[in-house]
């Protein structure tokens, strides 16, 4: 079953490379979407993806990669729209 996840993570989780690590595993897990910094010092997500896929990128903020320090993930589950081709960092 394919499920969308909306994902705020909050902590100390820029400058640690967390953008470029959470691509590597989205695309490892067939994952597709996005990932971007906010201003606020958080970072956006979308995953599109079979559930378990995605469940495992959720799981995957929740600790980041080494040198991150996460605090706190909110999660959105909204509806599948299939939009993505590939998995992005936004800028």
């Amino acid at each position: 079953m394919r499920v969308r996840a909306h994902v705020f993570v909050r902590g100390y989780v820029q400058g640690v490379f967390f953008r470029y690590e959470t691509r590597t595993k989205a695309t490892q897990h067939k994952v597709t979407g996005w990932v971007k910094n906010l201003r606020d010092g958080r970072v956006e997500a979308v995953f599109e993806g079979e559930k378990e896929a995605v469940e495992a990128m959720i799981d995957f903020c929740r600790h980041g990669p080494p040198g991150a320090t996460v605090t706190g993930v909110d999660v959105l589950w909204e509806q599948p729209t299939g939009e993505f081709d590939r998995f992005r960092v936004l800028y």
